[in-house]
C-alpha cells in the first residue's frame, strides 16, 4: 500500500521510525516531510498528506505532531480527507471499519514507537465495513463536506 506521511518537528523522529518500519512490511512510504527536527508548522504537512490522499497519490496517510490534535484538525479541512486521532488500536480499527478514516494522526508526545507500530498495523489491516448504518453515516459526513466545501 502507498502511504503518505508527514510530521512537524515534534513528530519528526516517530515519523522517521514509522517510515522505516513500513518499508520493512513492504509498504511504499511517500514521505512529505519534515526532514529534520527544526521547528516547523504542522498545518503545512497536514495539508500535503491530506491532498496526497484526496487526490489518490496515496491510498492512506499518516500524520504525526506533538499531540496529533492539530494535524487532525488541519487535515480534515481538505475535502476527501477523513483524519482520525488514535492512541489505541481499538480506535484505529473502528475508525476505518465504521468511519472510513483514511488518515491516521498520532501524537509523538503521547505514545511511543512500539504502540505506534501496533496502532498503524491495526489501522492498515482494517477495511471499511460497508454496513448499512456506517455507509449511511458516512454519506451524511460527505454531504456536510459538499455543503460547506461549495461555499468557498
Amino acid at each position: 500500500m502507498k502511504i503518505a506521511l508527514g510530521a512537524d518537528h515534534a513528530g519528526f523522529e516517530l515519523k522517521r521510525q514509522v517510515v522505516e518500519w513500513l518499508g520493512r512490511l513492504g509498504h511504499e512510504a511517500l514521505d512529505l516531510g519534515t526532514d529534520d527536527p527544526r521547528p516547523c508548522d504542522y498545518p503545512d504537512y497536514a495539508r500535503e498528506v491530506a491532498l496526497a490522499v484526496a487526490e489518490g497519490r496515496a491510498q492512506r496517510g499518516i500524520l504525526v505532531c506533538g499531540s496529533g490534535v492539530g494535524a487532525s484538525v488541519a487535515a480534515n479541512k481538505v475535502p476527501g480527507a477523513r483524519a482520525g486521532l488514535c492512541h489505541d488500536a481499538f480506535s484505529a480499527r473502528q475508525g476505518v471499519e465504521d468511519d472510513d478514516v483514511n488518515i491516521l494522526c498520532l501524537g509523538a508526545r503521547v505514545i511511543g514507537s512500539g504502540l505506534a507500530f501496533e496502532i498503524v498495523k491495526t489501522w492498515l489491516e482494517a477495511r471499511f465495513s460497508n454496513a448499512e448504518r456506517h455507509a449511511r453515516r458516512l454519506a451524511k459526513v460527505l454531504a456536510i463536506e459538499r455543503e460547506f466545501g461549495s461555499r468557498r
